[in-house]
């Protein structure tokens, strides 16, 4: 971009009742992150220097989810506009000198490279004032219009309340978002008036005081520019970030056989070779190595998946669960908190938490590590090669060596030896033809009820 300081105001302090909801607008998620965050993050990566987040009502909410962030705050304690609102980061701004961003929490989409062009219009070609960031929707109903030259110098900025028929039908449509300098800023701000149909000082009001003009720069992709004002906005924003996301894990080889069905988190890595089948959700933190399968209808959320796996269908990995190379999990699986071993598998019905697994194991269907006791959670080992039957349960803390086996049945208290045989039943009793007795004993008691 260029070689001056860079800051970043973040504008934050709006109600957001339209949400209908007790969590600050800027902090609901989008693939499982806050919006603001989404933001943030991209400010980051072009290496601002300072930020400023204005907060208004819930700045508790929006304080505590930005502590440990190189963030400071600015409080704009009564709503009177845009330009009231960038005004209250002057003091944390106070001694910097160099560029500044104007960003929204709620628009939290525009990318590092937007970003970028808009400095670099600032400081290039006709020395604007200002950079407005443009855009033309599919229907600019009412947003802010910008009248500018093919050399894109603003000639005007009209609100839409204030906007004459003839402007409301110039396409070029105000983002809100901005880039000036500093030194220009706060002085611009303590320039404008509220004599307009809000009552509200605005921040593109700085655009059309006297003297140097300012410019226009377009986004080449409105969807950057999306705000997020109510649920359907948020559910819009979160189905074009998705998009975006599934076409580049195909672009990367990963094979999406019904793409529009698959949600990823906003961290979610997967290497090529990957095959992901309809209806797979993925939750925060989810590593996939190359040549897995992810069957149907499976929900994974913070764990690492190694390579040639196979997960599913409907299998649920939580937190902590770890699948080695060449490890299996079928159908109405679940694991927490797992290591399962290099070839280790689970096919069918089993809740695996808590445990270790050992490599090439087997665990029949309806095996449960019984991890908590009601107050403490404790662990289950299972050594490699183990064969645990169906319908078993191990409570925890227990330990199944090397090549044992666990009869079906099964419910242990106790460790189990290397390579021993571990049976937990009862003795099967035969009673020759009391079937039979009793049917005919029910029977006709049955036929003498109805008689009477």
């Amino acid at each position: 971009m260029t070689d001056r300081p860079l800051a970043a105001i973040i504008l934050a302090a709006g109600q957001g009742t339209r949400m209908k909801s007790e969590t600050h607008k800027v902090l609901h998620p989008i693939a499982g992150k806050p919006m603001l965050h989404h933001l943030l993050d991209t400010v980051d990566s072009i290496g601002v220097e300072r930020t400023v987040v204005v907060v208004g009502a819930r700045r508790e909410q929006i304080e505590a989810s930005v502590a440990g962030r190189n963030v400071a705050i600015a409080v704009q304690d009564d709503q009177l506009g845009t330009g009231h609102a960038v005004a209250q980061a002057h003091d944390a701004l106070k001694g910097f000198a160099g560029d500044v961003l104007i960003l929204y929490g709620d628009v939290p989409m525009v990318s590092a490279d937007t970003m970028r062009d808009m400095i670099f219009r600032l400081n290039n070609g006709s020395d604007p004032r200002a950079v407005i960031l443009g855009f033309r929707p599919d229907n600019a109903g009412a947003y802010g219009r910008i009248i500018a030259d093919e050399q894109g110098e603003i000639e005007k900025m009209v609100e839409y309340k204030d906007a004459s028929d003839a402007e409301r039908q110039v396409t070029l449509c105000n983002s809100g978002l901005m880039a000036a300098r500093s030194t220009d800023l706060f002085i611009l701000l303590d320039q404008i008036s509220n004599d307009n149909a809000a009552g509200e000082y605005y921040l593109p009001d700085i655009v059309m005081l006297p003297g140097q003009k300012s410019a226009v720069i377009e986004v080449d992709d409105p969807a950057e520019v999306a705000g997020v004002n109510s649920r359907a906005e948020l559910a819009a924003v979160e189905g074009e970030w998705q998009a975006r996301r599934r076409d580049r894990a195909m672009a990367a080889g990963v094979s999406l056989i019904a793409p529009g069905t698959v949600w990823f988190s906003h961290d979610t890595e997967i290497a090529s070779d990957v095959v992901i089948e309809p209806n797979v959700i993925f939750g925060p933190g989810v590593s996939i190595a190359s040549g897995t399968t992810i069957h149907g209808h499976s929900h994974i959320e913070g764990a690492t998946i190694g390579a040639d796996v196979k997960v599913g269908p409907f299998a649920r990995l939580r937190p902590g669960a770890v699948m080695e190379e060449g490890s299996k999990v079928g159908n109405f699986v679940e694991m927490k908190k797992t290591i399962l071993g290099k070839g280790a598998k689970a096919n069918h019905l089993t809740y695996l938490g808590d445990a270790e697994v050992g490599e090439g194991a087997n665990i029949g269907a309806g095996t449960i590590t019984c991890n908590y006791d009601g107050y403490f959670k404790h662990k289950t080992v299972i050594g490699k090669g183990a064969f645990i039957g169906s319908n078993s349960a191990l409570v925890a803390p227990v330990t199944i060596g090397d090549g044992a086996i666990v009869g079906a049945g099964a419910t242990l208290t106790r460790d189990v030896a290397a390579d021993d045989l571990a049976l937990v039943r009862a003795d099967q009793k035969a009673k020759p033809g009391w079937a039979k007795k009793f049917r005919e004993a029910m029977q006709k008691k049955k036929a003498g009820e109805k008689r009477t």
